[in-house]
């Protein structure tokens, strides 16, 4: 089993943790592939792309989930040649 890193996010609801499957940067933008599953190994999860939204003057990084569907679809294919073996939808 791979050692994934674990980050624990604060959120309205509490706090979530996720596990970080990869990451990258896209022109200055800062973009992670998280999973909350027990098992990041496992043949089939759900995962997240989520972006940093931080501003300059925030103490610690800010990160929304990435709803526009042109941005997700392309850091996803980013996402999937890293990676290798794997389809993101």
């Amino acid at each position: 089993m791979e050692q994934f890193e674990k980050i624990v996010f604060d959120t309205e609801d509490g706090k979530e943790e996720f596990y970080v499957l990869d990451e990258t940067r896209i022109k200055g933008v800062n973009y992670l592939l998280v999973t909350d599953a027990e098992d990041p190994d496992a043949e089939e999860i759900e995962v997240l792309i989520l972006k940093d939204v931080s501003e300059d003057s925030d103490e610690e990084s800010v990160y929304e989930v990435v709803e526009d569907e042109e941005e997700a679809k392309a850091v996803a294919e980013l996402f999937e040649d890293s990676i290798g073996d794997v389809d993101i939808v």
